[in-house]
């Protein structure tokens, strides 16, 4: 069968579907039990929750399904800033406070990386099958723990050398992100100028150059799509907006709405929310603080800083200043179940390979 592989069988999956760990409240424990009940791979996005978030979450899955389910991290990256740093950034941000009447946030001038340490240990203790790193390796003596512990490694690459540092260090399965994947992009060995490569480019180049299964991620929205990347090379497939705008998602519902009257060419990469690249919807927020990446505070401060604001921008419905995450297939999402999702995503898959052979 076409979904029977080397990777569904590490993951204990029926289906090569891996639904992507997006961090910031989407991957609610609905969405992860529902897309594991239907036999793919839920995954909670851990990024920015605490040791006790997250071990709240882990358990509130595990009480609406027995299935494998996964807990992605992010690697952090030490970051430091000056007071004089933080009133920039915060004078580019002005009229947008102005908006919607708040005053600038305060931030910590540097970010907490211990925290990578209590969520591994949440992981280990709550027994969760599998774990997800993104923006680097975690530290080997994290990676042996885990491994002590038997949870498979899932790492992000964007590029064939990010793909081969993750085989190296001990990664299980790579998930090989391209350019067209919404979010924050994963790179962490290049410039992000450097690591744009799309997604059928870097499939079959990282498949060609590690011995470990590959995910393609990055623009997948249908059958047609996990098809073809299960022809270039991959062994399953890792969906974020597709799983983003249905109905046990915890995307805010002008965000899924948003997604679904969008087009291709309404996409763009901005550093302005976050100080890192990440694709999402244009708006204001993006057009306006383009051009500007020298007055943004480092990753994940500059995240911090403008946390708030987008918060307050949600809860006044003033879309212009949300930070709308997205791939580039837009036109592809829907608004729908989980289990409508998968189910049409396996049928689109049987009936393309029933008229493939009918056509060859």
């Amino acid at each position: 069968m076409w979904y029977k592989n080397k990777l569904t069988e590490i993951l204990k999956i029926k289906y090569p579907v891996i639904q992507a760990g997006m961090a910031g409240g989407v991957t609610s424990a609905d969405l992860v039990a529902q897309v594991s009940e239907c036999g793919g791979l839920g995954s909670i996005g851990a990024g920015y929750m605490s040791a006790a978030q997250l071990r709240a979450a882990v358990r509130e899955v595990k009480e609406l399904t027995d299935k494998p389910f996964m807990v992605n991290l992010f690697v952090p990256e030490a970051a430091e800033t000056t007071e004089d740093a933080v009133g920039q950034a915060n004078e580019r941000l002005q009229s947008f406070y102005k908006l919607l009447d708040m005053e600038p946030a305060k931030i910590p001038l540097k970010n907490d990386v211990a925290v990578l340490e209590e969520q591994v240990a949440v992981v280990i203790e709550e027994q969760v099958p599998i774990c997800g790193f993104t923006f680097g390796i975690p530290d080997s003596h994290l990676m042996q723990r885990l491994k002590e512990n038997k949870i498979s490694l899932l790492g992000t690459a964007t590029t064939v050398e990010e793909a081969r540092l993750n085989e190296a260090a001990g990664m299980d399965i790579i998930v090989a992100q391209g350019s067209e994947a919404g979010g924050h992009r994963g790179t962490f060995h290049h410039e992000d100028k450097d690591a744009m490569i799309g997604t059928m480019s870097l499939i079959p180049q990282v498949a060609d150059h590690v011995t470990i299964p590959v995910v393609a991620a990055g623009g997948i929205m249908d059958g047609r799509g996990i098809l073809a990347a299960l022809t270039l090379g991959a062994e399953a497939v890792q969906m974020g907006t597709a799983f983003l705008t249905t109905e046990e998602s915890g995307a805010n519902p002008l965000h899924k709405e948003i997604i679904t009257e969008s087009s291709e060419d309404n996409i763009a990469v901005t550093k302005g929310f976050s100080g890192k690249a990440a694709r999402g919807v244009k708006n204001e927020f993006i057009e306006k603080t383009a051009g500007h990446e020298g007055e943004f505070l480092p990753y994940p401060l500059q995240n911090s800083l403008t946390s708030p604001l987008r918060k307050e921008a949600a809860k006044q419905k003033r879309t212009e200043l949300m930070s709308l995450w997205a791939g580039q297939s837009p036109r592809l999402s829907k608004q729908q179940t989980v289990k409508t999702l998968m189910e049409n995503l396996i049928e689109e898959i049987e009936q393309t390979i029933q008229h493939q052979k009918r056509f060859w």
